[in-house]
């Protein structure tokens, strides 16, 4: 099932462009519900929290705003496994360069995306990281390395701050 309502999986787009978040949400339980799993309401909170920010989210932002929005604030070990649990379904990255957090749009199996983080106005964008991804595991597999996981980011400055510069 496809998060977005356009298809774009494979070009370069903000990861914050999309529209209707309750339809995306009702698609994520949905994906849960076909897999066995639960959107309990935290992972609900935090997943439409990660959906509705202008920009990537740290886990202690989501934490504070848990606890403004709630009488019984989670606790951040709570927080980390709902974001685990988020991750592993797809319906979110983390970029680890600047430990925050984004929505992907199409969480489908084998995803691999590749990331742009502006530094000046932190703007990410996002395309499939596929033809990467395969160039990196036959580097791998030259060494008889066995790769686990790989993310790619690139840092620098978008064409908007490149131009103010």
């Amino acid at each position: 099932m496809n998060l977005c309502s356009h298809e774009h999986h494979d070009t370069l787009h903000g990861v914050h462009d999309h529209q209707n978040v309750e339809t995306r949400l009702l698609e994520a339980e949905s994906i849960c519900a076909a897999a066995g799993a639960r959107l309990t309401p935290l992972r609900k909170e935090v997943l439409e929290l990660i959906l509705n920010a202008t920009g990537p989210v740290g886990a202690y932002d989501l934490l504070a705003k848990l606890k403004g929005a709630s009488e019984r604030p989670a606790a951040p070990p709570t927080v980390y496994r709902t974001l685990d649990f988020l991750l592993e379904k797809g319906f979110i990255h983390r970029l680890t360069s600047i430990n925050a957090y984004i929505p992907c749009c199409h969480p489908r199996a084998g995803h691999q995306a590749a990331f742009l983080i502006c530094s000046g106005c932190h703007t990410v964008k996002e395309a499939s990281a596929k033809g990467l991804i395969e160039q990196l595991d036959q580097l791998a597999d030259s060494d008889g390395f066995k790769a686990h996981h790989s993310i790619i980011e690139i840092s620098g400055l978008c064409q908007q701050c490149s131009s103010k510069a």
